[in-house]
């Protein structure tokens, strides 16, 4: 599994003579350039549509680097022509900040996504606890702790900035981060003890098939509405991958879609995530017409 805190140390080196003629026109008579580095963040999501595309691509004869990265250095990677490509970009409020800090050098390429949210989450065993105002009442049986991600995503901020101030909860409870993984394994153990606790969670996200959860009510609306998840490219990119990027343009998956390709790419005991995406797309070929058009004919997966 990835994590989210896994970049390698040529992103931090500002990747060298390995680059993608960052800058270069595409090739002659408007064919894209054949080289794509995407960059990967450890989010569930992220994971299996990034493989999603890795598959895709491949098949129709680019080379293509997955960079696995963290959030900061993604966005940066682009914003300087290190990378090319962001899959996982939620809009209007989780990352907001990194548009507004790199706008003007970096190109969005639309919206594949429209119900992702952010959300306060606990097992449904915890039957007392049905709002993010109930948590208060229970600080002392969840150790005065919620579980949390990574302490650069959106999500840690809008829970940090937002959620617990405005429901007191800065004054019964600290913030843990770490990782998705972590949090993962430690709701898992929770989950399976039968223990309280409360995480930091999001939709789309497969721990909803692994456990019964509920994401807790929200009535001041401070995890914020739901959000789209765009894809967002570097400078040129649409120049360098004119057919690319109206592929990209034209994809977009519903809850359903995105439900049963998280299955097959980060479920528990899942090995090969490429596997698992080459697997949904030979389940899926109206997918494939319908977000890349002719240029899904003969595409066998």
């Amino acid at each position: 599994m990835y994590s989210h805190k896994g970049l390698k140390s040529l992103v931090a080196a500002g990747m060298g003579g390995v680059l993608l003629l960052t800058g270069c026109a595409a090739e002659e008579g408007g064919e894209d350039l054949k080289e794509v580095e995407i960059a990967l963040i450890g989010w569930e999501e992220a994971i299996a549509v990034t493989h999603l595309w890795e598959v895709i691509l491949e098949e129709k004869g680019y080379d293509v680097t997955v960079t696995e990265t963290d959030l900061t250095s993604a966005f940066e990677g682009v914003a300087n022509g290190e990378l090319d490509l962001y899959l996982d970009m939620w809009l209007p409020v989780t990352h907001h900040e990194y548009m507004d800090e790199h706008r003007g050098r970096v190109e969005t390429l639309g919206s594949w996504y429209d119900n992702a949210s952010l959300t306060l989450t606990v097992p449904e065993y915890m039957e007392d606890v049905a709002s993010i105002d109930d948590l208060p009442r229970h600080s002392d049986a969840l150790g005065g702790t919620i579980v949390g991600i990574e302490p650069d995503a959106g999500l840690t901020r809008v829970t940090r900035d937002q959620a617990m101030p405005g429901y007191l909860l800065d004054e019964e409870f600290d913030l843990e981060t770490s990782s998705g993984a972590s949090m993962m394994a430690e709701l898992g153990e929770a989950y399976e003890a039968r223990e309280p606790i409360v995480v930091t969670l999001w939709r789309p996200h497969p721990a909803y098939a692994q456990y019964g959860l509920k994401d807790l009510e929200d009535p001041q609306g401070l995890m914020g509405e739901a959000e789209n998840i765009h894809s967002v490219g570097r400078g040129g990119f649409g120049e360098d991958y004119p057919e690319l990027t109206e592929w990209i343009q034209d994809w977009t998956m519903n809850d359903d879609e995105l439900a049963e390709l998280e299955v097959l790419t980060v479920a528990p005991g899942v090995e090969d995530a490429t596997a698992g995406a080459r697997e949904w797309l030979s389940k899926n070929p109206m997918f494939l017409e319908r977000t890349m058009g002719e240029a899904a004919q003969g595409l066998e997966f």
